[in-house]
Parts: C-alpha cells; structure tokens; sequence
C-alpha cells in the first residue's frame, strides 16, 4: 500500500507528532510504503528507503495562523498532482481540504469556540480576538475537511461526541485513543530530595499549562484549603501565571510548590502519590495517560478527554470541574486511604497498559488496510467510477 500521511511534524516529543510518529514506523515494519507531507520529520524516518519526505517549509512566518495556511496551501497543490499515485490519504484535522481516506481529529475547534474558557472570553485584546479568528476560521474548515473523509477517527469518546454534535454521522467515526510510552512513564521510586520535592508527605501532581484558567488549578487551589494533610506540586511555566499569587491570597504556601516548566515528568510522577487533573477542556490529554502508566490515581472530569478511560477502580470524574466541595471530598478520600490509593495505582497501570503507543499505531494500520482493501475491492466490479459505492468499514454509508 502507498500510504500518505498529513501533518505539521511527525516526530516524539510532539503530541499530534508523535501519534503519527508511531503510525509511519508501524506501516514501514508491515513493508507499506510512505509519502509524508510534512514540516519536520524524525531522523530516522528521512533516512529510511521506505520514506518519501516532500518537505512543506512553513518556517519564518510570524503566526501560527499563516504557517497552516501556507502549508494547507502547498499540502494541497502537491496532493492534486499525485494523487492517483496513493492509495490512502491521512489527513489531521482541516490541515488541507483534500479529500482524507481518514481524518484524524485531536481537536475540534468548533467545541472549542463555544467553552467557556476559550482563550477570547478572558483576553479582551488584540491576542485574544486573533485567538477567536483562528479558532473560528479553524472551525468552518475543519466542517468540510470532515465531511470530505471517509472515516473520521476521534481520539477520544468527548472527540467523537463532539464531532456528532457538528453533524458527523457516528457510522463514519472511529475512536482510537492516543497511545502513551509504558516504558518511560512506569511505576517506581524516584529520589525526591534530588527533584527538589517534599519528602515523608502526602505528594499530588498538577501539570499543564497554568498560564490561563482552562486546565482549572483555581478549582485545585481552593478545593486544597479543605484538604489540609495534602500538598500539591504544580508543574507549568510560571511567567505570566496568577496562580502563585492566588495560591498566596490562598495561604496555601506551605502546601503549593510552583516548580515551573520541568522535562523530568516521568520522574516527577514516580515520586508523586496522586495526579489531578479536573480540566475545563481537554480534546484528549496524553498527560492524564501518562499519569495512569506511572501508576498514580486520578482525578479527573468528564470535560476532559480520555476521562472515560479512567475507571472507578484506579480513580474518580468529576461531573463538573468547577465543583470545589466535590473536589475537596474526592481528595480526603484517597489521603485518608493509603490501601485505597495503592490499589488505584496497581489499577491505573492496568487501564494504561491496554493503551501503548503500538497498540494504536497497530489499530490505525488496521483501518488502513481495512479500507484500502475495500477499495480495490470495489475497483474489481463492473460498476462505472460515477456509479460505483463507497465501501466504508464499519456498516458506514457514506451519507452525510
């Protein structure tokens, strides 16, 4: 099979990077060959015989908005012109508007215009209307990208509601939950003391960007003044936060430990009891996988996505993020036992090891074959190119 694959970067160290990351180097060991339009690829995947790298420089232009434009732009003169020399098409989200044999979607910007939180409801600024342009921009063409692909893949069951929710049929849509590296994010020990954390306390994690209120340390913050045996490490760059001020006005110092923008967190999570995590709106967080696989309990809400993986036997979701007593007796319920949190971590390392990185490299190599034998299954028939169905998997129909 001729693969093609769509995005920006595809490479570790990169969220949406490295889920397609995973997938290329799954179809090169099954021997299919691949075309990667892309920004910047890992080593590895340049030098290899089976790769095709058509080099889609975006570099040098001053915003993000520009940059996708200009690679949907020249993404989509490159697909015009060979198409008929691939077999299948992957696409992410409204990257272009060619049409995708499968469109993977990590985020669905029409949801995300509507939250409460989007960035233009608390920036009433020049930044916060070009994030509200680029959002609304994003959210009109994302609509035509998923309505042109086959098969729409959502990387997590709030993805997939929200996809239906915009007029996505459910028979076109495929949840394949992102993968998570069971090997660097494991359970263990780590030295506090040599991560400059807190020893002989009862030790929770808050990551994620605490530069704005969507992932929700405010909630955190206050649902902790009623928890007084625990302390809270919070990992995010600090510059331009509020929360250590409010953490101050709080008089939670003693117990808040702000340690700034770390690259350790496999390590960090070794030594941590607990992870936190109630986001406000999360398309599908791998920090909430990586949390599992380390083997910590979680607390999490349904606003965040892969929440539905967390299961009362290794954590608890919360209904509604913003819910502070909720929040508080969530919490006193794991500090006050020991037993219960062990046991949640021996759980959460079960749930994290159904979902690794090549299992869904696997899954999605599978939907890809799946459909390219549909295809030329139905290039076999009599049938005329105007007449002839679209076979899709799934008992899809195609109708829109």
């Amino acid at each position: 099979m001729k693969l093609c694959i769509v995005t920006h970067k595809i490479k570790k160290g990169d969220g949406q990077g490295r889920v397609n990351y995973e997938v290329a180097n799954e179809a090169i060991r099954r021997g299919h060959q691949l075309t990667l339009l892309a920004s910047e690829i890992a080593p590895e995947l340049e030098h290899n015989t089976q790769v095709n790298w058509v080099k889609i420089p975006v570099k040098g232009y001053p915003t993000e908005f520009i940059r996708n434009f200009i690679f949907a732009q020249k993404s989509a003169n490159w697909l015009r012109q060979h198409r008929s020399d691939i077999d299948l098409i992957k696409i992410n989200g409204a990257i272009n508007m060619a049409a995708a044999d499968v469109n993977a979607v990590h985020f669905v910007h029409s949801s995300w215009l509507r939250s409460p939180v989007h960035i233009s409801r608390n920036r009433r600024d020049l930044y916060g209307l070009y994030q509200w342009l680029f959002t609304a921009f994003n959210a009109r063409w994302e609509k035509q990208a998923f309505q042109k692909a086959k098969v729409v893949v959502a990387v997590s069951e709030k993805v997939a509601q929200e996809l239906i929710n915009i007029g996505v049929p459910r028979s076109r849509i495929r949840v394949i939950v992102n993968g998570v590296d069971l090997e660097e994010f494991t359970p263990g020990e780590s030295d506090r003391q040599k991560l400059g954390l807190l020893e002989n306390v009862t030790l929770a994690l808050f990551a994620g960007d605490i530069r704005t209120p969507r992932k929700n340390l405010d909630t955190v913050l206050h649902a902790l003044t009623k928890v007084p045996n625990l302390h809270l490490v919070v990992v995010g760059h600090i510059e331009g936060s509020p929360f250590p001020q409010l953490a101050t006005s709080l008089g939670l110092n003693d117990h808040v430990h702000f340690i700034g923008f770390r690259r350790d967190i496999p390590e960090i999570m070794r030594s941590v009891d607990l992870f936190i995590f109630p986001s406000r709106y999360e398309a599908c967080s791998l920090v909430l996988l990586e949390a599992l696989a380390s083997g910590l309990p979680v607390i999490t809400a349904t606003a965040t996505g892969g929440a539905e993986l967390v299961t009362p036997e290794c954590g608890i979701v919360l209904t509604d993020s913003d819910d502070i007593d909720a929040l508080a007796t969530a919490l006193m319920s794991l500090v006050s036992e020991q037993s219960l949190m062990q046991q949640m971590s021996q759980a959460a390392r079960s749930v994290a090891e159904q979902h690794s990185w090549t299992t869904m490299a696997q899954t999605y190599v599978d939907l890809f074959e799946e459909l390219s034998k549909n295809a030329e299954h139905c290039s076999h028939t009599d049938l005329s190119p105007s007449t002839r169905p679209i076979t899709l998997p799934f008992g899809a129909t195609g109708a829109n």
